[in-house]
């Protein structure tokens, strides 16, 4: 399929002499859904911060769209699309007035930008709202600014921490089906969850973390025919050790009714 879109060797990173990454392997081809997924602490936002060149202290060799992270990150900063768990948007602005900033941040024309953003942001039904301040917005109409702004200049490769978190049914349900729809147009997305049934209805190919290290890697057909499990939950339960939540309910329930 040519070049990959990603490429990570032996990717090791450690904090403070405890080792998260242990030697990821990875090569991810264009127009591709990556469902990047593991338990909390398994290393999923720290790989997605070395990707997206905010991390740079590291060990081992990624490049993205063709450039070496460490000796050009800027580059890959301005063709990604990166859109955290949790970012600091500036309270102050109005929707409108971030999406500007962002704009001339990327060099797009403003009225490139206005035209954009409020197509955008109808979409999102977020319009009657653009010229409000961010700080009187809930936590789902932040994550809708900040999804929008991500998309602003139609990245080829988006990076996903968490996209959903606080958002609203029907906002979920559209966001999947826009990443479908992209993924079609050629675009990659890189798509960390913790949400399972997402993961497994729109993932092309599914990456799984646990402590460090890729522990399966492969579409979910191929995933459920080499393990027999029915469900990514239970694939994923069973790879990183964790079977047990039903007498871990039970145990919290006897406690809480003694």
């Amino acid at each position: 399929m040519g070049n990959p879109i990603l490429l990570a060797k032996n990717l090791t990173k450690s904090f403070n002499e405890k080792e998260v990454l242990k030697g990821i392997d990875l090569e991810i081809d264009k127009g591709q859904i990556i469902g990047y997924i593991g338990p909390n602490g398994a290393g999923k936002s720290t790989t997605i911060k070395i990707f997206c060149g905010l991390l740079t202290n590291f060990q081992g060799d990624v490049s993205v769209l063709g450039f070496d992270i460490r000796k050009n990150p800027l580059d890959v900063k301005q063709k990604i699309g990166y859109i955290p768990e949790n970012a600091s948007l500036y309270d102050m602005l109005t929707p409108m007035e971030f999406i500007d900033f962002i704009g001339d941040m990327r060099g797009l024309p403003k009225e490139e930008t206005r035209e954009k953003a409020e197509s955008i942001y109808k979409l999102f039904e977020i319009y009657g709202n653009m010229h409000d301040r961010i700080a009187t917005f809930s936590k789902g109409m932040r994550q809708k600014v900040l999804i929008c702004s991500a998309l602003l200049h139609n990245p080829q490769l988006i990076f996903m921490d968490e996209p959903l978190t606080g958002l609203d049914a029907n906002s979920v349900i559209m966001i999947k089906e826009m990443l479908v729809h992209l993924a079609r147009e050629g675009k990659t997305i890189f798509y960390s969850s913790h949400i399972m049934d997402v993961v497994e209805r729109i993932s092309n190919r599914i990456v799984l973390l646990d402590q460090g290290k890729v522990v399966a890697d492969g579409s979910f057909d191929e995933l459920k025919s080499l393990s027999n499990d029915l469900s990514l939950e239970n694939l994923f339960t069973r790879l990183t050790g964790n079977s047990n939540y039903s007498e871990k309910a039970e145990e919290l329930f006897s406690m809480l009714n003694k």
